[in-house]
């Protein structure tokens, strides 16, 4: 034992607990190279006696008998020998990109490096760990930490970045003397770009260079350079003319915000015009927006922001102008900025501040292609995000004329104050731009969607085939097989986690019975399996395939209530009288076998053919009949029924090319199978809360503020409609009343506005809200959660648990019962939730593009919002949104006039109002052949001399930023 460090702290009762922290060293810890004949290969290093470190977790799978292996040649014009690299923590941060190509080998990584990567970023630290379990890298780690001839004591006054930094200089030099011992030609070298640690390393004799010198001598390093990130030093950054501010240092930032000076949110970019943000000021439902280059101040979507506010008096609000980023010089961020320097009247100011200060970055990598009219000379580039809230990128590269075809992938490095856009590297390549494949990797990588294969792990927690239901699974099941139970799903659904069941009872009421798959039967808390469908959070629905939560044994087959197989079940049962009353309900884990996998047209056909009368048919009709009670209840207690638009593609089936395309049709079968899903996870909720008022899992959904409802307001009143939304109640009858004879579509183009006025629905943790705020807005329900989706929600394997637990089917755990756990996973979850939704729509945004490659189309549009440069235009069939750019031809006859006040778009005779019925045209543009865009343009009504910008926009996902804004007066 080194060291006993005894210290004294106050407990929260006011107790006072002594910590005796020890720190054990050993000499049998094996260097790793098998050139070393002193070391016991064969030692097996283990530091379980430290609390202060998880070292072990980087060597699961990783024997301690295959030590580093040394190439022959070396291949670096820098060191002649053969070598080890020891990086340091920096090295490590900074350059992961460059650490993963399988060409750099023979690395080692201490302990002191893996310590500070895991303080300092959680996701390089599992990027390392991914790195360290692949044995054909040779990356060794070593426990310098516990080594007795490299571990380093803190000395007084010494900062802890210097001790590691001495800590790894001291493993670098032990390496260099304890090789040479034993053989000759090996060299030992340090990787690091901080001058005085390189500077130190060279005076100990070790030999150093910056990972930028190492890379480019090495002879094969090729592409490796591309991949580097940008140099951070300070004075090559800022040379040239400054743009933006300077951001205050991070220790006045905390004493800003805690004094009340500065404010701290999260930075929201603006999808719709790039001169714009809103920050979401943290413990505060309020936003404050921020307008132009210097305000914006280098912030890039997601990035947590110290913000100070303006003068009242320079308040604005946000432009009705749609902005994209097209500069082409660093002079052009000053000029565009003066685009939005008009003065704003009084009674339409919102708050407005500027952002002084990062307090966390939350880069990512981001997907999309090099700019085109920059490939032609030179290695410098500005790459264009396919995510439009994420700012142009500069970067290195020497393949441009290889990627110009590519959709490519590029992190973002830094953003210094003299250059108009962040400075980035080349991380890799995807695939051809317009290539289905890639595209598709693109959508998912941009919404973080984990869609990685199941690792070996995780399906060792499979049941093992042929499965079979034994005699203790029965211990604590009803057995319902006898019952006429059946399933209800869309086309070609194979994941079927819900299934039906209603009959007559003798005294003349109704039993009806709700039937989810019981994955929770197959998914253990604690396991790899439990922790990849927790990560996941939920199963995301592409056009042309799903991206699964649980492997598809359990998804497709064991889990799924497909019919004449038995299966266990989670069930509830209503006994209800025949006008939908409900008398009691019992909850009980099963075993059913259900008679019929039906589609809704098929059940929709059972029902509507009243020459069918078998029990099937009969239990479907009584569904239904409920099912109508039920919904007409809920919209009487102020349910809404809004709308969304949802298309679905018919593909070619060798091609998997979209075909054909068709709005989705809802049948009552629809609406029959929701009511009973709605009703089960009602009365789940209740169940629940009742025995775990602290931590139970629910679904909430808050009521809007009423500045939301502005644009719905202002858009109905157009059309001589009064909207009341002092209420969800009252809103839903305003909206029944809402009828335009003369535009059939007014009343769901009305109710699909109101959708977007909506806030977001959210898991939450029972015990960390009061019970005032569980309400769920948009079903008018007091309580709610969600329990009949647990295949493909993460949130309802949860509910199940606790269900259990309630009715002493199953045993609790500890982190089932802790509500700030939970509440944690209800963060991820609704995360996900949110990924999974935009992922999809942006799927469908993809098959539309494919669906065009050969066509030119007119479609029905209708006019959604009302801009001051463009109209936004609703294209019901594909559910796009396409905005159409308005006086971009400066030397058309025709021009528009923006009417602020009425909100209209006048050219000539013809005037553009919300909600008017337009025809278009829908096509590629193949303007940019390495960024085509669906194209629209106006049929009718026709405007003589108008023709719009070739390479109007369609978007196919669309998120608000902050709360819907007061129209702008600009």
């Amino acid at each position: 034992m080194l060291t006993s460090k005894v210290f004294v702290k106050k407990t929260k009762r006011g107790g006072v607990l002594k910590v005796v922290r020890e720190h054990y060293l050993r000499d049998d810890i094996t260097c790793g190279s098998q050139h070393c004949t002193k070391c016991d290969h064969n030692v097996n290093v283990e530091t379980e006696n430290s609390p202060e470190t998880d070292i072990d977790s980087y060597n699961v799978g990783k024997s301690k008998t295959q030590p580093l292996v040394i190439s022959p040649p070396s291949n670096s014009e820098l060191c002649s020998s053969s070598h080890y690299v020891i990086p340091d923590t920096n090295v490590v941060l900074h350059q992961i990109d460059v650490l993963e190509d399988e060409s750099l080998q023979n690395f080692i990584i201490l302990q002191t490096v893996i310590d500070e990567v895991k303080h300092r970023s959680l996701p390089a630290n599992k990027r390392l760990k991914d790195i360290l379990a692949n044995s054909s890298k040779h990356f060794y780690t070593f426990c310098n930490e516990y080594n007795s001839e490299t571990y380093v004591e803190r000395e007084p006054g010494e900062s802890s970045n210097d001790r590691n930094d001495r800590a790894i200089r001291t493993a670098a030099k032990w390496y260099t003397n304890h090789l040479q011992e034993y053989e000759k030609d090996i060299s030992i070298v340090l990787l690091t770009d901080d001058n005085d640690n390189r500077t130190k390393a060279k005076e100990a004799g070790i030999m150093s260079f910056t990972v930028h010198e190492y890379i480019k001598s090495l002879k094969n390093g090729g592409n490796l350079i591309d991949r580097l990130a940008w140099k951070s030093s300070a004075g090559t950054q800022q040379e040239g003319k400054l743009i933006y501010p300077e951001h205050i240092a991070t220790s006045d930032i905390l004493k800003g915000v805690k004094s009340g000076k500065y404010l701290q949110g999260s930075f929201m970019a603006s999808r719709e015009n790039y001169l714009e943000a809103s920050v979401n000021v943290t413990e505060s439902e309020k936003f404050v927006l921020i307008q132009g280059h210097q305000n914006l101040n280098r912030a890039v979507h997601s990035d947590i922001v110290a913000i100070e506010m303006l003068p009242e008096a320079e308040w604005s609000c946000p432009s009705s102008l749609v902005l994209e980023d097209t500069a082409q010089a660093e002079d052009d961020a000053l000029e565009d900025d003066s685009k939005l320097k008009n003065k704003v009247p009084e009674h339409l100011r919102q708050p407005t501040g500027r952002v002084v200060g990062i307090i966390k970055r939350n880069w990512r990598q981001y997907c999309g292609i090099l700019k085109p009219s920059l490939l032609k000379k030179g290695t410098k580039h500005l790459f264009v995000p396919a995510e439009r809230r994420i700012p142009k990128i500069r970067i290195e590269t020497r393949q441009a004329e290889d990627l110009a075809t590519q959709r490519i992938i590029v992190a973002i490095d830094s953003w210094p104050r003299s250059s108009r856009y962040p400075q980035g590297h080349f991380v890799r390549k995807l695939g051809n731009i317009g290539d289905k494949g890639a595209e598709n990797e693109v959508l998912l990588l941009e919404h973080d969607v984990p869609h990685q294969v199941f690792s070996e792990k995780v399906l060792s927690f499979l049941p093992k085939m042929p499965w079979s239901i034994t005699k203790e699974d029965m211990k604590h099941r009803k057995d319902l097989r006898d019952i006429v139970v059946c399933s209800v799903d869309p086309p070609g659904c194979t994941d079927i986690d819900d299934a039906l069941h209603c009959r007559l009872l003798d005294n003349g009421n109704y039993e009806v019975g709700v039937h989810i798959a019981d994955v929770s039967h197959f998914i253990r808390p604690g396991t790899a399996l439990d922790e990849e469908a927790a990560n996941r959070g939920t199963t995301v629905y592409l056009t042309d395939k799903r991206i699964d939560m649980v492997p598809e044994l359990l998804s497709s087959n064991l889990c799924s209530l497909r019919c004449d197989v038995e299966r266990l079940a989670f069930t509830v049962i209503w006994e209800m009288t025949e006008d939908a009353k409900i008398l009691n309900t019992s909850f009980t884990k099963s075993v059913i076998n259900s008679k019929a996998s039906l589609m809704y047209s098929e059940a929709q056909a059972r029902i509507d053919d009243k020459t069918m009368n078998d029990e099937l048919t009969l239990s479907l009709r009584g569904l239904n009949k409920l099912a109508k009670l039920l919904k007409q209840s809920r919209i009487d207690a102020g349910a809404l029924c809004l709308a969304s638009t949802e298309v679905r593609f018919q593909v070619d089936s060798e091609t998997a090319d979209p075909i054909d395309v068709q709005t989705k049709k809802l049948l009552e079968t629809n609406s029959m199978v929701e009511e009973f899903m709605l009703l089960a996870n009602i009365s789940v909720a209740k169940k629940i809360l009742e025995e775990f008022p602290n931590c139970a899992l629910l679904r909430r959904h808050p009521s809007p503020p009423p500045s939301n409802f502005e644009p719905v307001i202002k858009a109905a009143s157009s059309k001589g409609f009064i909207m009341d939304c002092s209420s969800n109640k009252n809103l839903a009858e305003s909206l029944n009343k809402a009828e335009f004879d003369e535009n059939p579509y007014f009343n769901t183009m009305l109710r699909i506005m109101t959708t977007r006025c909506m806030m977001q629905a959210v898991y939450f943790c029972s015990g960390m809200l009061p019970e005032s705020e569980y309400v769920h807005y948009g079903l008018a329900a007091a309580i709610y959660t969600h329990f009949t989706s647990p295949i493909r929600r993460y949130s309802d394997i949860i509910v199940h648990r606790l269900l259990a637990v309630c009715i002493g089917a199953d045993a609790s755990y500890p982190d089932l019962l802790e509500k700030k756990k939970t509440q944690s996973l209800c963060n991820n979850l609704n995360y996900r939730h949110k990924m999974a939704q935009y992922a999809g729509r942006a799927s469908v945004n993809l098959h539309t593009h494919l669906f065009f490659k050969t066509r030119v189309q007119d479609e029905d549009g209708y006019v959604l919002f009302v801009r001051k440069n463009a109209l936004q235009v609703l294209i019901p069939k594909y559910g796009l949104e396409g905005t159409l750019y308005l006086n971009e031809n400066k030397k058309s006859p025709t021009q528009f006039v923006y009417n602020e006040e009425q909100d209209t778009q006048t050219a000539g005779d013809v005037v553009f109002h919300v909600f008017d019925h337009v025809i278009i045209q829908l096509s590629i543009d193949r303007s940019n052949v390495q960024h085509l865009k669906l194209a629209i343009n106006l049929v009718k009504p026709q405007i003589p001399g108008f023709s719009v910008a070739p390479a109007s926009q369609v978007d196919g996902e669309k998120e608000k930023v902050g709360p819907p804004s007061k129209k702008a007066r600009k």
